[in-house]
């Protein structure tokens, strides 16, 4: 018999024994280089400009994931011992949910118009590796996790496991995001939420009322994960500053610009791209094309890289209380003055909006069950039900040297009827 133990900042050992077959499974997944590529991932992105120690990637998120899922059947499968029987597509699922990341994360599916959903499920199949793997622990094991990770899959108790309002990849995220970030936010009462993870008479997961609180506090401290770190003006403007000289980039096309071979296929031909090209890029290489972008590359490719890489960002400013269109009229007095600065508005001036849902009651919603009554978690706390509304956040994207003449601006446009 073999083992290893991974010594996890968040919890602590996380130890794989292959006289276990799911784990011995578990143990050549992670040796497989799509899944050794997560680790050159950064899991929160260009993050790392706004928080310093936001460095963790999404090998180590994944194999939090995987261990929060074992944490959790092993409780679930007391209940419901049929549970077993899908302990090896839970394992698959929560391990490799997360291989068809592109560099720099979500950023970069908004760059690259991919998504990670679709392209884990290609890896899962294409990938003869982890294929065979999956397969030699269990026939139709690989084709049982594809399903598990289609967000149109039918629930269940494994299904919520994987993906729902309180599953697994979000309890280590929204950990893990706060520990990295510096944030007190992201505390979560993990043991209590174990606990009091049942199922219902439906075969449903449930929440059984003892851990109602907890998980209060955890649908709370994502609200505010999200105002504070995911959605913080640094980051979006971080986030914006990359879509722009991406989009640039294309635009100059290869004949103007430096870029190899695999670079060339994910900013030209993304749609089409091939499973090996895929897994050739992460974000040594993208960062590497922006350093010879930042030296080799014509105006105004050159000078965005230059402020990303150096950290010379732009200036942002909220305009959430402002009505939509008087969010565009503020976009639009940004670029004249960015222009009568001598600016080029189309490359500093920009409008990110979003809608920001606390929780979604009829989307994989949460319920409780004590023994005798089911019902919708809402219905029993206030501070839920005061979550699934969604609020609104805007930031106007403008050069440093007009925010002074801006802001003023923007008093003035607030105070008009």
């Amino acid at each position: 018999m073999s083992s290893r133990t991974y010594h996890d900042p968040l919890h602590h050992g996380i130890r794989l024994e292959s006289n276990k077959p799911a784990e011995a499974m578990v143990m050549k997944l992670i040796d497989s280089s799509p899944f050794q590529r997560l680790r050159r991932i950064r899991q929160l992105g260009p993050a790392h400009l706004t928080f310093h120690g936001a460095e963790s990637s999404r090998f180590t998120h994944s194999l939090g994931v995987f261990h929060l899922a074992r944490r959790a059947i092993n409780r679930l499968v007391k209940l419901d011992p049929s549970l077993e029987e899908q302990r090896g597509i839970l394992y698959g699922a929560s391990l490799l949910h997360d291989l068809g990341h592109s560099p720099l994360s979500h950023t970069g599916e908004e760059i690259f118009g991919l998504c990670h959903e679709d392209w884990s499920a290609k890896v899962l199949i294409e990938h003869e590796y982890i294929r065979k793997t999956l397969e030699d622990f269990q026939k139709g094991t690989a084709q049982n996790v594809v399903t598990l990770l289609n967000s149109n899959a039918k629930g269940g108790v494994i299904k919520s496991l994987v993906s729902s309002q309180l599953d697994c990849d979000r309890l280590d995220y929204l950990l893990r995001d706060s520990y990295s970030t510096g944030t007190q936010y992201g505390q979560l009462d993990i043991e209590r939420i174990m606990s009091a993870l049942t199922i219902a008479p439906d075969g449903e997961i449930a929440i059984h009322p003892k851990g109602l609180m907890a998980v209060e506090h955890y649908l709370i401290i994502r609200n505010l994960m999200y105002r504070s770190v995911y959605n913080h003006r640094l980051n979006e403007v971080s986030n914006w500053l990359l879509e722009q000289l991406f989009k640039i980039a294309r635009e100059l096309g290869a004949k103007k610009i430096w870029v190899d071979n695999v670079m060339s296929k994910w900013l030209w031909s993304a749609d089409n791209l091939k499973l090996k090209d895929f897994l050739a890029n992460d974000d040594v290489r993208t960062n590497y094309h922006l350093l010879r972008w930042q030296e080799e590359a014509p105006e105004p490719l050159s000078m965005l890289c230059s402020k990303f890489i150096n950290r010379n960002l732009l200036k942002a400013l909220s305009v959430s209380h402002l009505d939509n269109c008087r969010q565009l009229e503020a976009l639009a007095i940004a670029r004249q003055l960015a222009e009568k600065d001598g600016q080029d508005p189309n490359i500093c001036c920009g409008l990110k909006q979003q809608k920001l849902h606390g929780y979604y009651p009829y989307k994989g919603g949460l319920r409780l069950w004590d023994g005798s009554t089911l019902q919708a978690l809402e219905e029993s706390s206030p501070l839920i039900k005061a979550l699934i509304t969604p609020v609104g956040n805007a930031w106007l994207i403008h050069p440093k040297e007009i925010h002074i003449s801006l802001r003023r601006e923007l008093i003035d446009l607030s105070a008009r009827k």
